[in-house]
């Protein structure tokens, strides 16, 4: 608990970063008058570094590049491995728990220890791992890794401690899972084939014990050889060569016949009794053709033979369609009896299992369904039912139904709100389930107590929204929203058009959501912006259109008369003249083929349409082509309902829409929003000297991210942001960057260089080789003529304080392929060109005095805002936030206000003037402009919050949900309900006025309102840059979130900026982190971890000691099943597999140690770490005694009740016995 103080009598009122005085002030605008301030600020701060730890919480999502599965009959959890060392583990809804191999080697193979609560893993580094299930955060507990062999096939047969494990080489070794150390007994290739074969039988594709009989031990080379291994006698029974390849094979139960796949699409059928050829041979997808011959079929890659009491066995297989038809999906045959059922899957088979009812392999197995696993998608077949319908998914597995372009997450929502998104999505839900229940169900969930209603939003390159339950750390899908309705379906382009439109035009950007008021704001690709409305009625509804022609030209001047009629300007604003254009609404306009001026990209549904309940599209904005260009990607974007007021700009400028009068309130370029007060020497520039590069490079902005890879994703398992794979396009995505453009006394401004996280981004290179710059900037010479100075007579010198905050950084030079430089790199994060130079780029110098430029030299890289701006910069609106602020410094009381944040590290604030009485709002036109307020910063500035004076952070005000498509009813208010949260509501004790939280990209600032005072400044970050940064609140207070480039997740205090945490997370290695990381209240984040996959995490330390509670278990007491009586003469002429000892046959007495060059045992780390986790606490350690006196307790009791079963059968015995003995004792022996 620190206090902080900040006096600020005597304190001239001018902002150290850079604050300008209005330029309506007149002379005395060089020094402002003094604005009340209060006289201290007593700000109480509670959070320190104890708050704060970092954490993953949960996964969700479908397993990315999945590779193998498991199923644990008796406690009903499923595993899945994946090509990137991941398990993911499932039970019941709620028990999902993701689990990582520190090597990230691909998983191999699963192998569940059957009702013991552990997971045996065989991964391509030739390791096998054993897990402990037992707590809620599994953790490896032993390593064995085989320095010699590679693994191919493992077998673990039920109750058994002794995992059998194939190899490459051909050999079957042994190891004991208890200690995790092989046995010395081996069954090597050239014993277990005969002597006369010449030939090596391959790898070990298959092993199984025989369920007649333990002792034996099916081996299955990949080049067709079949041998019964006698594990007591160390002899093969009997040996099969087949002349095709074998994929697998499965046991009938009563351990007499076998059944395998093969490499030509064939089922052979075995018989112990005669193993010298199969006793039958089908093909089951192979026709017979007109010459006599078999069609040539495809491997069947699995097959699974299972019995039923009721009915024939089910023979289950994969693959085996002939390759007659090209193109055909991939299938999962069912054959039961002679009907045979193919079932057509939406993508790639990758491993499926049989479900049934009894563990043991020697009785009739029941199966009644299959577990599916495909690449991009997990289904469950109902074999109960003869039509095989699939059991409904209760996992959110379809994130990635459509690539994920962008998300939004949402904690503390309205506790109203899910229900109501869930009561409609339920209507719009995919019917023809099986009735059957979801049959993996194991593991225990419980709602935890400190839940509070969580949303996430995910944005899709398709167009739609989804929207989901994500309350106590689950997922469940609420509701879906397809933009693509509003607009009529696209019609083919060609020529040069159809180059630049987009695979997906209606690919999501960003969206803006409004929980209070259920407003909603989308941004799509296309440079289109829809305004949605919730509404729990249908309605018939025409959708309104706004066409925006926000392409800017410094050579145009606004006529007297054009700025008399537009009220979009206060006298502040509208001194000088402005460069922009006003499109009007035209929905039912049409424009000339030829003419691409005033061409939107989409065109919206003119017709009245009927829309169902949920989210209505009402207002639609789209940015209009200019000469033939497309427009530029919209970068930044802001609704506020209680305003009515939309806001959103790019890098040509900023537009503000009023939503309830439909109009266009204010369009105009990001110079022109200066005013007089512009911080920058500008030359003039020209838009239209680079026209084809900025055009292609916009428009392919955020389809780089996704619409190349989402080809190659159908096919393979490449990033969802993968860029180009041939160095052709690389070059060609270089020519377009601004930074890759050569010319004669070229000099290029760029950022510091990126770290070495940065050095592989998607596998290309992007470290750039630099070079500090000359000590002065070089004038130019060029046939330009003289520069133009845009100083206005307002500007102040920058203060000395401004230096301090400030740091001197040369402009390096970079000549190096890939992403040059960050800003490159953020021009893909972006989806936008926010630069485009010229062939010559200059550096002209100052134009203060020599004092002033000693004290407040300035000369910082085009990511922290340059001093001097080439003819062709465009800076681009990097973020905007409406709310209740102070336009100018003599401002008495806050006023409604929209901050903008540029590229150039601007922070600028406009006032509004909006009517407060409803129908004057809806008449009276809301007039804003530019007041002068400039605030400077290093970097693009990225976020705002506000704070009162006591500390806490000020919402924005919103206008309370109301249904305007509801049925008329008197005593419902039909006006709009306003909330606001005033700077001034309850600071009576330090007067008026509000503090302003800043950030960049590479500092952040707290500055009081309306005097602009820099309170506190922090640099965050020198070597890096932040990506995504907000204000949030965590235990009760509120602190800034970052997330940097370099990996790192950093917290600061507020208002003080004390660094309250810094951890190296996650290094930035693809731009799809980068674009979906987003912060939330409550401490906590996520981002896509992969194209399938959310990855939730929290940097709060009270959610990370809850996290154990809130978790569910994987493992839950469940007694297994007994043995079906086999009867005495099945057991007497059937074998005697129970009298099986392995501990006798593979230990170390009589099977002697294993070279220690075969493989290395590794004691699992985590064990006790994760051990430590489940039990830390009193609590967790009464779990653990309470947990183990109920297991106790429920042995003691199965004691008692099988001694009283053998008490009760020994008396039914004796009485037997007794009842023969009276019966036989008088009879001789001749007449039995």
């Amino acid at each position: 608990m620190k206090k902080f103080r900040k006096v600020l009598d005597g304190l001239t009122t001018s902002s150290p970063g850079g604050t300008m005085g209005s330029p309506s002030s007149g002379s005395a605008a060089g020094t402002p008058t003094a604005a009340p301030t209060p006289k201290e600020i007593d700000i109480q701060e509670t959070l320190v570094s104890e708050n704060f730890q970092m954490c993953k919480t949960v996964r969700h999502g479908f397993p990315y590049q999945p590779t193998a599965l498991a199923f644990d009959p008796v406690q009903k959890i499923l595993a899945i491995g994946s090509r990137t060392g991941g398990v993911r583990i499932l039970g019941r809804p709620g028990v999902d728990c993701y689990c990582q191999h520190e090597s990230g080697s691909a998983v191999l193979q699963l192998q569940f220890l059957i009702n013991e609560g552990a997971l045996v893993t065989a991964c391509a580094d030739d390791t096998l791992h054993l897990w402990n299930l037992r707590q809620r955060r599994p953790a490896v507990l032993h390593s064995l890794k085989f320095n010699r062999e590679r693994i191919t096939f493992c077998h673990l047969p039920f109750q058994s401690k002794w995992l059998y494990v194939g190899t490459e080489r051909g050999n079957t070794h042994i190891v004991n899972i208890e200690s995790f150390i092989l046995s010395g007994y081996v069954i090597m290739w050239n014993k277990a084939i005969e002597l006369s074969t010449k030939t090596h039988p391959g790898p070990v594709v298959h092993l199984s014990d025989c369920p007649k009989d333990e002792g034996k031990l099916l081996i299955g080379f990949e080049s067709g050889m079949i041998v019964q291994w006698d594990l007591r006698g160390k002899k093969a029974d009997f040996r099969i060569c087949y002349d095709e390849a074998i994929h697998s094979a499965g046991w009938h139960h009563e351990g007499k016949q076998f059944m395998c796949s093969h490499s030509d699409g064939s089922l052979s059928m075995w018989n112990l009794r005669n193993t010298l050829k199969p006793f039958q041979v089908t093909f089951p997808h192979g026709k017979i053709q007109k010459d006599g011959r078999k069609e040539s079929c495809k491997p069947i890659l699995k097959v699974e033979y299972k019995t039923s009491r009721s009915s024939e066995p089910f023979v289950i297989f994969s693959g085996g369609l002939s390759y007659d038809k090209a193109g055909r999906r991939p299938t999962l045959t069912i054959m039961h009896g002679k009907a045979i059922t193919v079932l057509e899957m939406d993508y790639p088979i990758v491993e499926f299992m049989a479900l049934c009812e009894t563990p043991y392999n020697n009785e009739v197995q029941e199966p009644y369904a299959v577990v599916v696993l495909l690449e991009k998608d997990l289904i469950v077949v109902d074999l109960t039912q003869s039509n095989y319908p699939v059991c409904e998914n209760p996992y959110p597995m379809d994130i990635h139904e459509s690539p994920v372009t962008c998300t939004a997450y949402f904690a503390d929502c309205p506790p109203n709100l899910i229900p109501i998104l869930y009561s409609i999505g339920a209507k719009h839900k995919k019917t023809g389930f099986s009735q059957k229940e979801w049959p993996i169900a194991g593991g225990l969930w419980t709602l935890g107590c400190n839940t509070y209603p969580e949303i996430i939003l995910t944005g899709h390159a398709d167009g739609s929204i989804k929207f989901w339950d994500a309350s106590a750390i689950t997922l469940q899908m609420l509701y879906k929203l397809k933009t693509s309705k509003a607009f009529e379906k696209p019609k083919p382009v060609e020529g040069r058009a159809a180059d630049l439109m987009e695979e997906d035009p209606f690919a999501v950007q960003m969206v803006s959501w409004c929980p209070q008021s259920r407003i909603l704001c989308v941004v799509g690709i296309s440079a289109h912006i829809i305004l949605y409305r919730f509404s729990k009625y249908d309605s018939n509804t025409q959708i309104t259109s706004l066409e925006v022609r926000l392409q800017c030209e410094s050579e145009d001047v606004i006529s007297p008369s054009d700025n008399e009629n537009n009220p979009c300007f206060s006298e502040s604003g509208s001194n000088s003249p402005q460069t922009h254009h006003h499109h009007p609404a035209s929905p039912g306009s049409k424009t000339p083929e030829g003419n691409k001026d005033t061409i939107p990209c989409l065109k919206v549904k003119e017709r009245m349409v009927r829309v169902p309940p949920g989210y209505q599209a009402e207002l639609v904005i789209q940015l209009l082509w200019v000469d033939g260009e497309p427009p530029q990607q919209i970068t930044s974007l802001d609704i506020n309902s209680a305003y009515g007021l939309l806001a959103f700009g790019n890098c040509n400028g900023l537009a503000v829409v009023d939503c309830l009068q439909k109009t266009i309130l204010l369009c105009m370029s990001t110079l022109d929003l200066y005013g007089g007060a512009d911080p920058y020497q500008r030359l003039t520039r020209s838009p239209r000297r680079n026209r084809q590069s900025t055009s292609d490079f916009s428009m392919r902005g955020l389809s780089n991210l996704y619409s190349d890879s989402k080809k190659r994703f159908r096919t393979s398992y490449q990033s969802l942001t993968e860029l180009s794979d041939n160095q052709q396009s690389i070059d060609m995505e270089r020519s377009k960057s601004p930074t890759s453009v050569k010319g004669p006394g070229r000099k290029l401004s760029l950022p510091t260089d990126l770290k070495t996280d940065l050095d592989h981004v998607n596998g290309h290179c992007t470290s750039p080789t630099s070079q500090p710059s000359a000590g002065k900037p070089r004038v130019p010479m060029g046939p330009e003529g003289p520069r133009l100075t845009r100083r206005g007579p307002g500007r102040p010198p920058f203060r000395k304080a401004q230096s301090a905050a400030c740091m001197e950084i040369s402009l390096p030079v970079s000549h190096t392929e890939g992403y040059a430089s960050r800003r490159a790199m953020l021009q893909q994060f972006h989806g936008v060109t926010m630069y485009s130079h010229d062939e010559h780029h200059s550096t002209p110098p100052y134009s203060w005095t020599d004092k002033e430029s000693r004290e407040n030299s300035f000369s910082r890289s085009r990511s922290s805002s340059v001093s001097s701006i080439d003819r062709d910069t465009k800076e681009a609106i990097t973020t905007l936030q409406f709310g209740e602020s102070y336009g100018r410094k003599n401002d008495a009381l806050p006023n409604p206000c929209l901050w903008v944040g540029t590229s150039l590290g601007v922070a600028l604030v406009i006032p509004m003037s909006i009517p407060a009485d409803h129908e004057e709002r809806m008449e009276v036109p809301v007039t804003m402009g530019p007041s002068g307020t400039v605030l400077m910063l290093k970097g693009s500035v990225l976020r705002f919050g506000f704070l009162d004076c006591m500390g806490s952070l000020i919402q924005s005000p919103y206008e309370v949900w109301r249904d305007l498509n509801g049925p008329e009813d008197p005593d419902r208010v039909r006006k709009r309900k306003l909330v606001h949260f005033s700077p001034s509501s309850s600071q009576d004790s330090c007067g008026e006025g509000h503090l302003a939280v800043v950030c960049s990209e590479r500092q952040a600032k707290v500055i009081l309102m309306p005097s602009q005072s820099v309170l506190f400044v922090h640099n965050i970050t020198e070597s890096s840059f932040v990506l995504r940064a907000d204000v949030v609140s965590v235990s009760n207070s509120v602190c800034l979130a970052c997330f940097c480039a370099n990996g790192h997740i950093m917290t600061l205090s507020l208002p003080s900026l004390r660094p309250l945490m810094d951890v190296n997370y996650l290094p930035l290695t693809d731009m799809r982190i980068a674009r979906t990381f987003c912060f939330t209240n409550g401490g906590q984040a996520l981002y896509l971890s992969s194209p399938t996959e959310i990855q939730r995490i929290t940097y709060s330390q009270e959610m990370c000691d809850n996290l154990q509670e809130m978790l569910g278990e994987l493992f839950t007491p469940i007694e297994t099943p007994e043995a079906q009586n086999r009867g005495f003469l099945k057991g007497f002429f059937g074998g005697n597999s129970h009298n099986f000892d392995r501990e006798e046959l593979f230990g170390e007495a009589s099977a002697g140690k294993a070279s220690r060059s075969l493989a290395q045992h590794i004691p699992g780390q985590a064990g006790m770490e994760g051990m430590k986790v489940a039990a830390s606490g009193v609590v967790g350690d009464l779990a653990r005694a309470r947990i183990a006196l109920d297991e106790r307790g429920q042995r003691l009791g199965e004691l008692e009740d099988r001694t009283a079963l053998m008490m009760n059968s020994a008396d039914v015995f004796s009485k037997h016995a007794h009842e023969l003995m009276l019966k036989c004792k008088d009879k001789k022996w001749y007449q039995f």
